[in-house]
């Protein structure tokens, strides 16, 4: 196990990004801030972004317009992401890496989701697949920040860092340069610096422990069905029992996700340590010509996850009531999707002149990815149901 003084020291050698190299290099140069770092910036251009706003309105794992849900506290896109930031800052300062690159990655990593969430992903690329094409949120939020975003008059997009943009592609998953030839400037064939890499774990343990909270608050799971078949859960909520007899029940179970979370985030970054000793890395060029991405949570650690992330898919994010919504949101998605293809005189008049150049079916796709949960449900009532 790493010691606490372990942990607070600094991966070796050059490996975390600075932010001085072609990494921060912008597609239209600009001059340097006076006291703000190229990262820190792209943090503010995407906070200050309206896809990122959009993101308070669209379902994380409930949909905004579930109605019949005991609370109004469940957490939507926007609150996940923030929990990813906090998480993912966490890790790249204890691992001495770039924490403004990281925080900045982390709140983009979701900017390119569609209303309804995985659901509404799911059926926005079944819509385009009849017409060869598909849905993918990281390549749409890329398309965000280098076009659809409109607030400089002197560019299209944010105009963020070459960093930014490498690991919005590529934190979550590797493209090809075949399939993709047109992502060939972010090093296809390199693997990302730590700090895009860490994003995709810190999702998963940002939305593993809150899925249990959400899924425990309303009702779908309970604590003792939980303990039984998750192991993870289990070992720390009789840990937290043991130690607070008194305690209510909802504070065992906040403090057991509370320990949860942290030993997944120790557990990734020992691994992440174990991982570069073994390697011999010592630049972010070796993190790059690496047979493996380096971030990752130990095996043990691993096949925990795994089986808590198991049980939430079969009692959870799949059981009878949520089944209901995604079938529901699918729909919505998709018959809006064909009325809006057969008459593209609904859509504004700005997706309407980009028709020529993306195309119809795409125009349509990009359309309905920017909504939020109630807005594509009044669209549809609308349209669909009048």
């Amino acid at each position: 196990m790493t010691s606490p003084t372990e942990l607070n020291d600094p991966l070796p050698g050059n490996i975390a990004v600075d932010g001085n190299g072609s990494l921060s290099a912008r597609i239209h140069p600009e001059p340097p801030h006076p006291y703000r770092s190229p990262f820190a910036r792209d943090s503010a251009r995407i906070l200050h972004a309206r896809a990122f706003r959009r993101l308070a309105g669209k379902t994380q794992v409930f949909s905004r317009l579930a109605h019949d849900l005991p609370g109004d506290h469940f957490r939507s896109r926007l609150t996940h992401t923030l929990e990813v930031a906090q998480i993912s800052r966490t890790l790249a300062v204890a691992l001495g890496l770039n924490p403004e690159l990281a925080e900045a990655l982390a709140l983009a990593h979701d900017i390119g989701h569609p209303p309804f969430g995985h659901a509404g992903e799911k059926a926005l690329d079944t819509a385009l697949r009849q017409y060869g094409l598909g849905f993918d949120h990281n390549l749409h939020a890329l398309r965000i920040v280098t076009w659809f975003e409109e607030r400089y008059p002197a560019w299209r997009g944010l105009n963020l860092t070459l960093g930014l943009r490498e690991g919005i592609i590529k934190h979550s998953r590797d493209y090809s340069s075949a399939t993709h030839p047109e992502l060939a400037e972010y090093f296809l064939d390199l693997r990302p610096p730590v700090e895009a890499q860490l994003i995709d774990l810190a999702d998963e343990i940002a939305y593993l422990t809150a899925d249990f909270d959400d899924g425990l608050d309303s009702g779908i799971l309970n604590v003792a069905d939980v303990c039984r078949h998750v192991p993870l859960f289990r070992r720390f909520h009789d840990e937290v029992k043991a130690q607070y007899p008194s305690a209510q029940s909802k504070q065992v179970v906040y403090e057991t996700l509370n320990r949860m979370l942290n030993a997944l985030v120790t557990d990734l970054m020992e691994e992440v340590r174990t991982r570069v000793a073994d390697l011999g890395a010592t630049t972010l060029d070796d993190i790059r010509r690496a047979p493996a991405r380096i971030a990752a949570l130990s095996p043990a650690m691993e096949a925990e996850r795994a089986a808590a992330k198991s049980y939430l898919y079969t009692n959870f994010y799949n059981s009878p009531g949520m089944e209901e919504e995604h079938e529901r949101a699918a729909r919505v998605v998709q018959e809006l999707f064909s009325v809006l293809m057969a008459d593209p005189g609904l859509l504004p008049a700005d997706h309407q002149a980009q028709i020529p150049t993306e195309g119809l079916a795409r125009t349509v796709a990009d359309y309905i990815a920017g909504m939020t949960d109630s807005y594509i449900e009044q669209l549809w009532f609308r349209q669909c149901r009048s």
